[in-house]
């Protein structure tokens, strides 16, 4: 049994570690003067990690030449060793079981099975030691020709670049061909490429380049590069590669050769592209233009042009390079007459056709879906000169409205009159101008005569306003209209003394123009008009009356600011309310109101009485201030402060005038209230246990205050013998309703309640005999002054004193003990009855009997 399980252990080690020796697939076909690398690898051994490695080749029936070894360095062959000293035979260790056998150069007599081998170092012989790998060397037969290109090509040409890659045909191998661009600095780069299986591939960079493949009847393959650019410039080179189709569907390049086919410089467009436009003329009114534009370049055939006609410098006509003619009309075209040849036609030209016209050329170099410009040159100008007879007409300016005060609305008229030689579909436009009148020496802005635009009406009636004008033009206060096809007009509706001055107007005569628009054709300006009135101040007068009168504090005080003007159209008011407790004391702002009736209160206006301070517009010239709860701080004189504004519709306020009204005073004399309390009880006798309650009224009289400015705070006393001191207090409460109650040593307790603002209750619950005495009550009375708006208490207050008398019941203390003595006296003598009866009954019977005697008078006497 143990031989038996040390064979199948033997066995399982066997089967578990078989050695394998594997070598490069095969057949290989390499070309003479390449270099070949063998690969050898083993795998599943025993023994040490690193294996050695013997190459052995076999050619036909010679026999087995040994060639390199890495175990033995005299392992080579006799007729290799210079080969292996020179490094053309060699073997690289990749790692521990893995090698390769290269040979640098490739011979034809290295064709042969070339056999690797490994020593064994297992324990147990078990799978293979050795595999084999057949290699045939050809000749190298691969030709590349090429024909050198165009050395110089024009930018947008075309270059074509032939290559011819063959090879003898002994062996099933293919070929492919591959063209590539090297430019100064940057590396080779691969352009396309014909695989050896017919794929094309497109180099990066080239795919929307319009390479096409052009192949002619000798078989030479021809790449076409079209529409070169700059960057097309450099050395063009031709690589042919020999390639076979390996075991596993590998292709393997085995030999490749590169020619230089040769350098190509491009040309830019820009340097050959010229551009001359024919040639200055002269014209009247609808007659025709036609201009010429001729365009050369050294690759004009391969050029896409884009040529524009420019007016002055403005675009008239374009025509695009796929055709395409843009802003062209049927009165304006542009033609392609030739090669380079391009006229631009204006049929019935107009004034607005004269200026200098020039050629603008833009050259496109492009293929396969992609351009980009390559020049751009513009013609010399030509002069186009439109003969014409310009429109005739006279402007007069008058004044329809005339102002007489600040204030007043002017009006003036511009009139067109003798009007001739006006085309069917002209415009009249109009500008007003105005100059400052001179002002005295040394006025820098009047003196200067500056004439400032007002503002204009276009042919298509816009306007356009001037800069110092644009404010008022756009509000409405200046309103430019044309009321007439000949008469335009100026109107101010509030003239400001700024306004006085000379003012004209020009009218300008438009014609439609050739873009469809309008062209200025005359213009004519009117003799200055001056504006001038001899300005008024304006005044102003406020009155303050007193509406109501302030007696006491705590009272309201009324009154009203009455304004009124000479020399204002339509002002606005801004109202202050000021005061100052004397006539040398300083000035306070109380309330303020704007133009706007935006109220705002001054820094004299204490925040927590804002609510008390009013100030309205009651009128189109009369406010009303008024104050409420007066105090002694608001003691003092009071007026109105009212400043008149004028205001240009769309402008702000502008200040014109101010006045102060006279002053009305806030007297009166404090006088606070005065206070009274009484107490009361419903009853004064009472039993205990009983609730008792005695009532605290106070009252207030004179200047009564308000129910939220009054409080008090109040107390209870009890003096238990009649005249007795001022008594212990029972408890208290302050005048912002805490309540405080002092420690008792009665079964009694005691509440205090406010039923309302002036009756303080005390309850004396569970009344006891020790609640007897006399109570009084004192009170404290604070209210708020509606002089000096602080709290202040009154003087101590002290009600008459009240006796409560808690009687003691006689019967009721009684009634319940006698009742308890008598039934508990009952039910003790029946209990000693009922408990005679059981012992007479049970524990002193005799049980002896007896026999009565008959003698009966003898039982009498013993009984």
């Amino acid at each position: 049994m143990e031989n038996l399980s040390l064979l199948l252990m033997f066995l399982s080690m066997g089967v578990s570690h078989a050695r394998v020796v594997s070598v490069s697939p095969g057949p290989l076909l390499r070309v003479e003067g390449q270099p070949v690398s063998l690969r050898c690898d083993v795998t599943d051994y025993e023994g040490p990690r690193e294996q050695d490695f013997d190459w052995t080749m076999q050619q036909g029936e010679a026999g087995s030449i040994q060639v390199i070894s890495t175990f033995d360095p005299k392992y080579s062959d006799v007729s290799l060793s210079d080969r292996v000293a020179s490094g053309d035979l060699s073997v690289v260790r990749l790692g521990d079981s893995v090698v390769e056998l290269r040979i640098q150069e490739v011979r034809s007599s290295d064709s042969a099975t070339y056999l690797c081998s490994t020593p064994s170092t297992d324990s147990v012989v078990s799978g293979n030691y050795d595999a084999g790998v057949t290699l045939k060397v050809i000749a190298n037969t691969l030709k590349v020709a090429s024909e050198a290109p165009e050395p110089v090509v024009p930018e947008g040409g075309d270059i074509t670049l032939y290559c011819n890659v063959t090879r003898h045909f002994t062996d099933p191998t293919y070929l492919s061909v591959t063209w590539s661009l090297r430019r100064p600095g940057i590396p080779l780069v691969d352009m396309l490429t014909v695989g050896p299986d017919g794929d094309v591939v497109t180099g990066s960079g080239y795919a929307d380049r319009g390479l096409r493949l052009a192949i002619r009847r000798d078989g030479a393959f021809g790449l076409v590069v079209a529409g070169v650019t700059q960057a097309d410039a450099g050395m063009y080179v031709c690589t042919g590669k020999e390639w076979i189709h390996e075991e596993g569907g590998q292709w393997k390049s085995i030999v490749e050769k590169t020619v230089e086919m040769g350098a190509v410089a491009v040309t830019p467009t820009a340097r050959s592209l010229s551009v001359v436009a024919k040639s200055n003329t002269t014209l009247n009114m609808d007659d025709t233009l036609s201009l010429t534009c001729l365009v050369a370049a050294g690759n004009l055939a391969s050029l896409a042009l884009e040529v524009t006609w420019l007016v002055d410098g403005r675009t008239a006509v374009s025509l695009g390079r796929d055709g395409v003619v843009s802003n062209g009309s049927p009165s304006v075209g542009l033609e392609r007459m030739g090669p380079g040849e391009f006229r631009l036609v204006v049929r019935g030209v107009r004034g607005s056709d004269k200026g200098m016209y020039s050629c603008r050329v833009r050259a496109w170099v492009g293929g396969g879906g992609r351009w980009y410009q390559a020049a751009e040159k513009t013609s010399n100008p030509v002069q186009v000169l439109v003969t014409q007879i310009k429109p005739n007409f006279a402007v007069t300016l008058t004044t329809s409205s005339t102002p007489q005060v600040t204030g007043d609305p002017t009006e003036l008229a511009c009139h067109v009159t003798n009007i001739t030689h006006f085309l069917a579909g002209g415009r009249l436009g109009v500008a007003w101008e105005y100059t400052p009148l001179p002002g005295p020496p040394g006025d820098r802005l009047t003196t200067t005569q500056t004439t400032l635009p007002i503002g204009s009406l276009d042919a298509h009636g816009n306007l356009k306003s001037g800069t110092l004008y644009r404010d008022r033009l756009e509000s409405g206060a200046i309103v430019l209209t044309r009321v007439e096809p000949d008469t335009f007009k100026l109107r101010f509706l509030r003239t400001q003394e700024v306004d006085m001055g000379a003012y004209a107007c020009s009218v300008t005569a438009w014609t439609p123009s050739r873009q469809g628009g309008m062209e200025e054709v005359a213009e004519f300006l009117t003799p200055p008009l001056t504006v001038r009135w001899e300005p008024k101040g304006p005044s102003l007068t406020a009155v303050a009356q007193r509406v109501r009168e302030a007696v006491a504090g705590g009272a309201t005080f009324e009154m009203s600011c009455t304004v009124s003007h000479v020399h204002l159209q339509d002002p606005g008011y801004s109202v202050l309310v000021q005061t100052q407790e004397s006539v040398d004391s300083a000035t306070r702002t109380v309330l303020t109101l704007s133009p706007d009736s935006v109220l705002q209160h001054g820094g004299a206006t204490d925040p927590n009485r804002r609510d008390s301070l009013v100030l309205t517009k009651t009128g189109p010239a009369e406010f009303r201030f008024r104050l409420a709860g007066v105090q002694q701080a608001d003691r003092g004189f009071y007026w109105c402060d009212i400043t008149a504004w004028t205001k240009q519709p769309g402008q702000a306020w502008t200040k014109a005038v101010s006045a102060k009204s006279n002053k009305v005073q806030i007297n009166f004399q404090e006088t606070g209230p005065s206070f009274a309390v009484a107490i009361r009880s419903d009853t004064t006798t009472l039993y205990p246990w009983e609730t008792a309650k005695m009532v605290c009224a106070l009252s207030v009289s004179g200047a009564s205050p308000k129910s939220d400015d009054l409080a008090y705070e109040v107390r209870w006393y009890l003096t238990r013998l009649r005249g007795g001191n001022k008594g212990t207090l029972l408890a208290s409460v302050d005048r912002f309703g805490l309540v405080k109650k002092e420690a008792r040593n009665a079964s009694s307790d005691v509440s205090l309640e406010r039923t309302d603002t002036h009756t303080y209750a005390l309850n004396i619950h569970a009344t006891q005999d020790s609640d007897s005495g006399e109570y009084h009550c004192q009170a404290t009375p604070w209210y708020l002054s509606a002089s000096t708006g602080a709290w202040t208490h009154g003087a101590e207050l002290t009600s008459t004193s009240m006796f409560l008398t808690v009687r003691f019941p006689m019967w009721d203390s009684l009634k319940l003990p006698l009742l308890y003595g008598s039934v508990a006296s009952v039910s003790v003598g029946l209990f000693s009855l009922l408990l005679g009866f059981i012992c007479a009954h049970c524990c002193c019977r005799n049980t002896t009997h007896t026999p009565r005697s008959r003698n009966k008078l003898m039982d009498l006497e013993m009984d």
